[in-house]
This record gives C-alpha cells, structure tokens and sequence, in this order.
C-alpha cells in the first residue's frame, strides 16, 4: 500500500499560505486520508496503485460472486449498506478509468483519477468493514453505455457520479440514527465533493459549484435513495430492494 503521509499544518503557518502551497493532487490525498484513517487492514491486501480492476470487484472472494438480488435492509445497516453499494459503483468504474486510460490523457489528468479511485476503495472497504456480515455482497455492473476510450465520456460519467454521490450522502444523512454513523458518512461526502469540484474544473474551469450543484441558497442538492438507485440503475444491474429503508 503506498506511503502517504499527512499534510500537517505548522504552527505560526496561515491557512491560507498552507493552501497555497498545497497542489491540488496533494489536497486530494490529504483529503481522502482524513475519510480513510479508519479502514481496516483489509483494505490494504491490493496495491491501490497496482491496478485493481473493474473486474476483480466479482473475483475478490470465490464465495462472494456478484448477486442478482439484494436487500439493503432497514435502520442504519440499511443506510450504510445504500452508501456501500454507490461506493462499489464508484471504485469499480474509477478502477476501469485507470486501468483502460482514455484517448490524450494528460499526466495531471491521470494523478487525480488515479488519486480519487484509492479515495472509492478506501471508501467502500471501510463501509464493507462497519457492516461486517451485514453488508450486501458484490454487485452486478455494467459499464457497456460508457466510452473508456473518450475523455468527454468519462468525464462527464466521474462528474454524474460524483454529483449524484454528494446528493445522496445528503438525503441519507438524516436518516441515519447513529452519531458516530453520521459523522463517517459526514467526512465521506466532504471528500465525494472535493471529487465532484475537481472533476468540473476539469471539464469546465469555474464550474465547481454552478447551479447544476448547488441551489440558490448556496446549499448542495439532495436526493432520496429512490431517486438516486434509479439514476444507478443504468449501471447496477442487480437488483437492489430498499423499500425497508428510513423515510425519516
């Protein structure tokens, strides 16, 4: 597993000179250590920056072949494992991102793509690691409406996911019980929004908080689990029963 270490503000150092002089992939990496500190060791069996694939998701565990169905569940286990089938969606695709680079990728391009796919591993190994025998088992995805080939098309996919991975960590926040939940999916969706900026700066510099994001009282956008596993079901193909989720 790679050796990052922490970015650490020094005393008498402003936040705005430690900004400065932090590039934007390192700031990235900060970030995404501050929602991984807590991943069990588990997550370190593959080398993140070895090339997991889209396809070794189905073939991590012999016994864990992708389901057809599966039931979230209610209460908080239902809420995390709604979060830990995104992050399954988001870490298998960043995974092919990089494992097929598009047409003209540049090595900027390249960092922060890689950067964000061991943010979605971390992710989903440490909700797989909270959940424990109550976690879904691997899901079915299919990646054919996606270009690998094209910069536009992967793009535009990674800002999709990203924008609808904010919404629904914010329409599933409230629902959660837990304090100690709530704060982990807290530090998640700050960092899937760090993702979100990114990725439209990349596409359209400036564009990292339009109205396409955010409303008009400066507030991210909010979807419902219903909402949000119709939008992933273009890519999900297993079929996902959630009506036992919290309304409320």
């Amino acid at each position: 597993m790679p050796n990052k270490t922490a970015i650490k503000l020094d005393e008498g150092v402003s936040e705005k000179t430690f900004f400065s002089q932090v590039s934007r992939r390192r700031f990235l990496n900060y970030a995404g250590l501050t929602a991984g500190a807590m991943v069990f060791a588990s997550s370190c069996k593959k080398d993140l920056r070895g090339g997991e694939s889209a396809s070794d998701f189905a073939h991590e565990d012999p016994h864990n072949k992708p389901k057809n169905t599966v039931n979230l569940g209610s209460g908080d286990i239902g809420v995390l494992n709604y979060a830990y089938a995104l992050e399954q969606l988001e870490a298998a695709f960043y995974a092919q991102v990089n494992q097929t680079p598009y047409a003209g990728i540049s090595g900027k391009e390249a960092d922060y793509l890689q950067d964000i796919r061991q943010h979605e591993i971390a992710h989903r190994e440490f909700l797989k690691n909270v959940l424990g025998d109550k976690a879904i088992g691997t899901l079915l995805l299919d990646f054919s409406s996606i270009n690998f080939s094209s910069r536009d098309s992967v793009l535009a996919t990674a800002k999709a996911f990203e924008d609808v991975g904010v919404s629904a960590y914010n329409g599933a926040g409230q629902l959660l019980q837990s304090p100690d939940y709530l704060l982990y999916a807290g530090k998640i969706v700050s960092v899937e929004a760090r993702h979100a900026a990114c990725l439209r700066d990349l596409i359209s510099y400036g564009s990292f908080a339009d109205s396409t994001a955010v409303n008009s009282m400066g507030l991210d956008l909010v979807r419902t689990p219903t909402e949000v596993l119709a939008i992933a079901s273009t890519y999900i193909k297993t079929k996902i029963i959630a009506n036992n989720l919290p309304t409320s």
